[in-house]
């Protein structure tokens, strides 16, 4: 096998594109909740505020690529069997080697220890991150349900550490706005797993069926909309106006994945779509309007 390796290696002269690839940087865009408090407090304007949310943000960053370097160092075996996996992973591929990658994770844990020497609460709170997808990894992703609800405490703690940064607290609106939109996003990306691979793509699929994760994502968004509507209404009534925004965005995700197959990674969904890039940006820009110019007390 090393010496498979070694002449996959040759055929990959770029290490840092495979590093790169390996790391994800594409899925760093999930991280955008960590931002969520920022918004919502009107803190934006404080460049203090700012600065440590975008370090917290950062360090999540390389939380997720830690992960994700653990998790394909743990699976390379099974993804050197999958046909697509095989090609694409780097480590399954032998673009990149597993004493390589694991250099890499000791080199993206170093900065998260780094970093709690800066932040430390918030940094705790990314500790939290990482154990929970250990977790995941080695557990919690074969039991059903209970990986569906991992993937989305996950989105949580994101705002959480967020929140810890700007020493705020989060409302309980927005604790279960986010874990409602996290559980649609995660039951959609069960759905296509299943309609894609079927049982065969991962162990836990056996254990459900596209109509029972279409009724968890539906539950889900519906979730999703009442709460965060009810949010605005009692905490910020003023972001009134982006209550349709929203609405839109979930219509217009959830019309990606039927028709282009693409809700298996929300980020493949969220850059394959001008429409629901644009829809996102409205909505940050009417927030951070809305919010600026005061149409309601704070």
């Amino acid at each position: 096998m090393n010496n498979k390796n070694q002449e996959q290696n040759k055929s990959h002269p770029y290490i840092g594109l495979s590093i790169a690839k390996l790391m994800r940087p594409k899925h760093w865009v999930k991280n955008g909740f960590v931002l969520a408090p920022l918004m919502f407090t009107g803190l934006f304007t404080n460049p203090d505020a700012v600065t440590n949310t975008l370090i917290i943000t950062f360090l999540f960053c390389i939380a997720s690529s830690a992960v994700y370097v653990l998790n394909d160092i743990k699976d390379i075996d099974n993804d050197r069997k999958h046909p697509k996996k095989s090609q694409t992973r780097p480590l399954a591929s032998g673009a990149i080697s597993i004493p390589q990658a694991f250099i890499l994770l000791v080199c993206l844990y170093s900065i998260l220890i780094a970093g709690y020497f800066y932040l430390p609460g918030a940094t705790l709170v990314l500790c939290g991150y990482i154990i929970l997808n250990i977790g995941y990894s080695f557990y919690l992703k074969h039991q059903p349900v209970l990986d569906i609800f991992t993937i989305a405490i996950g989105f949580v703690l994101r705002v959480f550490a967020g929140a810890t940064v700007l020493n705020v607290p989060v409302s309980a609106w927005m604790f279960v706005t986010t874990l409602c939109l996290a559980l649609f996003l995660a039951a959609i990306k069960r759905r296509q797993e299943l309609q894609d691979s079927g049982t065969s793509g991962r162990e836990v699929l056996g254990s459900y069926s596209i109509s029972l994760v279409n009724r968890f994502a539906e539950m889900a968004a519906t979730g999703a909309l009442v709460f965060y509507s009810l949010f605005v209404v009692t905490t910020r009534p003023e972001l009134a106006i982006t209550i349709p925004i929203v609405l839109f965005g979930i219509y217009r995700y959830w019309y990606i994945v039927e028709m282009t197959n693409a809700g298996e990674s929300p980020t493949e969904a969220l850059f394959s779509d001008p429409q629901l890039m644009i829809t996102i940006a409205i909505w940050v820009g009417a927030s951070a309007y809305t919010i600026i110019t005061g149409q309601a007390p704070l």
